[in-house]
């Protein structure tokens, strides 16, 4: 495939495609999440209008996470293929003026043929945004922080958080999908503070359906003393979505980064996550 650094037009090969990947940013709150749906204003579909329109050509993203309604999105990342000639910074400047002001494209570059901005990612990264103050979240970011009690104990918040890291069955953090792994590796689980502004940073090789609103949720009720620390590294060991962990509100959530290998290691990546992955059995376990 025919590549640059995105800043020179790009030809498709004879009779081919171009692989493009893009890194977007959108305010969820007035979308019903990523994917398209029938008759909703959905990313995927704002998206997909505005670039079939500019390629004169029908355009089908994939999508590195597929965020819910009203999760919002800093370093999101898609792909798509197209046979027309393509020009990144050109491309970029266009959607500016196509598209509405909750969603931007930020980039937008030749990608190669192995590419796929899901299975390829190795890891995703998210926050999730509390304030304490009295008074709740301030208008201007009323959008994306979510208001907690005044008053929250972050050391042990810390410590409920720190029992979650490693390959583990996130089952009672996951809402069910048929035939869907909720096998994953929290990679980081880390809180910080800011005054008032309560940033939890959290990373792994992926995330099935509300896990991390989830796994906030549940850390948060350590912090507001209605739960322990070790009720929350009791959760792994349930088969099934808990009724008891509450799922924190949406718009307190971000896909802030997509972290993807070298290029080489692109097709090796993309099949090691279509592996149905499981938790290794402790040693001795299972007649060894």
């Amino acid at each position: 495939m025919t590549r640059d650094s995105g800043n020179e037009p790009v030809a498709p090969p004879g009779g081919g495609l171009i692989r493009v990947r893009l890194d977007i940013a959108y305010d969820g709150t007035d979308f019903t999440g990523w994917a398209r749906q029938p008759g909703l204003r959905t990313v995927q579909g704002v998206l997909e209008d505005a670039l079939s329109k500019v390629f004169r050509e029908p355009i089908q993203l994939t999508v590195a996470g597929r965020t819910d309604a009203g999760v919002h999105a800093e370093g999101q990342v898609a792909h798509f293929d197209t046979s027309a000639e393509f020009d990144g910074p050109k491309l970029v400047h266009r959607l500016a003026r196509f598209l509405p002001k909750d969603v931007r494209v930020t980039g937008a570059r030749p990608a190669p043929a192995d590419f796929d901005a899901r299975f390829s990612a190795i890891r995703r990264h998210y926050v999730y945004r509390l304030t304490t103050a009295p008074y709740g979240a301030l208008p201007l970011a009323a959008r994306h922080v979510v208001a907690c009690k005044p008053v929250v104990d972050l050391d042990a918040m810390r410590a409920a958080s720190r029992q979650l890291l490693g390959l583990h069955d996130f089952a009672a953090f996951c809402r069910r999908r048929e035939g869907a792994t909720t096998v994953r590796e929290l990679q980081r689980y880390e809180w910080e503070r800011h005054g008032d502004l309560l940033i939890a940073h959290v990373s792994a090789d992926a995330f099935c359906w509300s896990m991390v609103r989830s796994l906030v949720g549940a850390v948060l009720a350590v912090g507001e003393g209605r739960r322990s620390p070790d009720w929350v590294g009791g959760l792994l060991t349930e088969t099934q979505r808990s009724s008891a962990v509450t799922v924190a509100p949406a718009h307190g959530l971000s896909l802030v980064a997509v972290d993807y290998p070298a290029d080489e290691d692109l097709a090796v990546r993309n099949a090691q996550t279509r592996e149905m992955r499981t938790v290794p059995a402790p040693e001795g376990c299972c007649g060894d």
